[in-house]
Formats: C-alpha cells, sequence, structure tokens
C-alpha cells in the first residue's frame, strides 16, 4: 500500500473518530419502569443525566420494588444507548470500506 494511500485512510479514520465522538455527545435516550413510576434520562457515554421518581412509589414504602424499577429503567436506558450508537455507526462507517461490518466490542 502506498504511503499517500495509508495517509487518505487515516485522515479518513480521523474524521470518523471525529464524527462519531459528535454523534455520541449528541444522543439522549429516556426509559421508564413500573408504568412510568421511574423514568431514567441517558446520555450516549451511559451517564444518567435524570431520575424522575413518581410519589405514589414512595407513598407505598416498598424499598425493594423501587430499586428493581430503578434497575430495570437504568438496564433498558443502557439497551437503548447501545441500539441508537449501533444504528449511528451503520452511518458513519458506511462510506469507509471494511468499517461497516466492524463490531467494537463492549460498546454493542
Amino acid at each position: 500500500m502506498e504511503v499517500g494511500a495509508i495517509q487518505q485512510m487515516l485522515s479518513r479514520l480521523g474524521k470518523l473518530q471525529e464524527d462519531w465522538q459528535r454523534q455520541v455527545n449528541s444522543v439522549t435516550v429516556e426509559a421508564s419502569a413500573g408504568a412510568g413510576m421511574v423514568t431514567v434520562k441517558m446520555n450516549g457515554q451511559k451517564q444518567i443525566v435524570d431520575v424522575r421518581i413518581e410519589h405514589e412509589v414512595f407513598a407505598s414504602k416498598d424499598q425493594e420494588m423501587l430499586q428493581d424499577l430503578i434497575r430495570a429503567a437504568v438496564n433498558e436506558a443502557c439497551r437503548r444507548v447501545d441500539e441508537e450508537l449501533a444504528n449511528q455507526m451503520k452511518g458513519l462507517a458506511g462510506g469507509i470500506p471494511g468499517i461497516s461490518g466492524l463490531k467494537i466490542p463492549g460498546l454493542f
């Protein structure tokens, strides 16, 4: 492979990395559990940015139920982030031969 071709490929990969980071930063998902009793909002870096818990959950004083609802909402939000980022990666990498089928361990 020629040096120029390698440089061009590295340039494309650098642009892909920049585009990917912008995509990750723009992702926000929301998931709920218990018919909306607990709702979690998560960004593309899997950081929880908002949690809403309906007052009725506290009225029941059922600690185990609240823990289960939070766990379910967070797990669903993580799944949705993975799904959204996988879909966006397909779009970004589609223009680079050999990259579109790439699976990144731990990311998807």
